[in-house]
């Protein structure tokens, strides 16, 4: 992404992802080009009566690679973990959430989408 020098838009925004489970991928911020995120909180909250592992990561541009944030990161039964250190996306990047097992999460994502189309 080239560097911005015309005029664009900066919003607070949030991710809300109910029932987040398995194995499966939860995209909790899918990227758009000419797009610039700046990722100000995670908050993840298991909701099942079972301690599980939590991966987040971002996948680049494709979705060929996964970069790790946390891997494996062990939350106890209906335990939270909140992620504070704040981190940048752009453009088609994805901010993914998974789990090592079936255990239940919501998932709450706060960040700021600065728009240069």
């Amino acid at each position: 992404m080239a560097i911005p020098s015309g005029s664009g838009t900066e919003v607070l925004k949030v991710s809300l992802v109910n029932q987040a489970s398995g194995t499966a991928e939860n995209v909790l911020i899918n990227g758009v080009a000419n797009h610039l995120y700046t990722i100000l909180s995670v908050c993840m909250t298991n909701t099942d009566g079972s301690p599980s592992n939590i991966n987040l990561f971002i996948k680049d541009d494709g979705g060929a690679t996964d970069y790790y944030l946390l891997k494996s990161h062990a939350v106890d039964s209906y335990g939270t973990f909140v992620w504070s250190d704040k981190f940048v996306m752009e453009g088609t990047d994805e901010l993914v959430f998974q789990t090592d097992l079936s255990e239940v999460f919501s998932v709450v994502t706060s960040y700021i989408d600065q728009d240069w189309t």
